[in-house]
């Protein structure tokens, strides 16, 4: 039987906030409603965060109303998800001035990780979560969570599976509906994912765990397979691989959603997702970005022949 996968599309936050190149309120919509029409059903589409330090995400709320505007227009279908990131109250209150159902917070596994990317420890973190899923919850907004640093931090090495396990079971406590466990310098391997998914599976349902995988070093593919064999259905990608952790040597981004959705696809999967007008998305992508993206089928293009029977 064929396996119904969700994907979540974080090319218009993750990608985005880590390229050079600040698109305009107007592309950032397109680049959305492009995502939309491409039958992806779950879009993160900006974050509530300080400009002066992520100025890619820099009027969030107006693009969110905007985005809202254009399901009332039917230019986007009324079943498309939208999230933003949430990373303390303060962004809270402003997400709450939109009309979001969905918000998400991020956290990491090593405290220098968290130190560097978000300014503060892990347990000051958790402070700050909860008083945003408090919020959320008081406002029947469903939360989120990320997990970076899942495998391996830039500054201290390896992760303890332990430590990943851990604040995974916090944030579900928390009231999290999911969590995004996430490779986010692309150290891992497969060995490390079942290992890490074998642990979680003793303490929580897999099917509250999503995975985020980068491709720094050529490993996303074989991990999202090896999650799969261990039963998770839900993976966040990003169109055409954009964006990549600045902490990461290499700096290669994020897993591309298109060879995502070719892999799934030639493995009977169903993910809802028209790869040929994902594919078609990529000329334009990279004339408002100034670079080529990484994605392979996007380079290589669909096959005209089906090699999955």
């Amino acid at each position: 039987m064929a396996k119904d996968i969700r994907i979540v599309e974080v090319g218009p936050r993750d990608g985005l906030q880590n390229e050079a190149a600040h698109l305009s309120l107007e592309d950032r919509r397109q680049l959305v409603s492009l995502l939309a029409s491409a039958g992806l059903r779950y879009i993160e589409v900006g974050a509530f965060v300080s400009p002066k330090w992520v100025p890619q995400m820099q009027n969030s709320g107006t693009l969110i109303s905007g985005l809202f505007e254009l399901k009332k227009e039917k230019v986007i279908s009324s079943g498309v998800q939208f999230s933003a990131l949430v990373p303390n109250p303060t962004g809270m209150k402003d997400a709450l001035q939109t009309s979001l159902t969905e918000i998400a917070v991020f956290g990491a596994c090593s405290e220098s990780f968290s130190k560097k990317n978000i300014n503060c420890s892990i347990e000051e973190s958790f402070e700050r979560f909860a008083e945003v899923i408090r919020l959320a919850k008081q406002n029947r907004i469903k939360v989120r969570g990320y997990l970076s640093t899942a495998f391996g931090c830039p500054y201290e090495g390896a992760v303890s599976p332990k430590v990943a396990v851990n604040l995974v079971q916090r944030l579900l406590k928390m009231g999290v509906y999911e969590v995004s466990v996430g490779d986010t310098i692309g150290v891992a391997t497969p060995k490390q994912v079942r290992l890490l998914l074998r642990k979680l599976k003793d303490k929580v349902s897999l099917r509250k765990i999503a995975m985020h995988f980068h491709d720094t070093r050529g490993t996303a593919l074989a991990n999202v397979l090896a999650s799969l064999d261990l039963g998770i259905r839900v993976f966040d990608s990003s169109v055409g691989g954009l964006g990549g952790c600045p902490y990461a040597k290499g700096a290669s981004g994020n897993l591309a959603t298109e060879d995502l959705v070719y892999m799934l696809h030639g493995m009977g999967c169903r993910t809802g997702v028209d790869l040929a007008k994902l594919v078609a998305m990529r000329p334009w992508i990279e004339s408002r970005i100034g670079r080529q993206l990484p994605s392979r089928v996007g380079q290589a293009g669909v096959p005209s022949h089906r090699y999955d029977q």
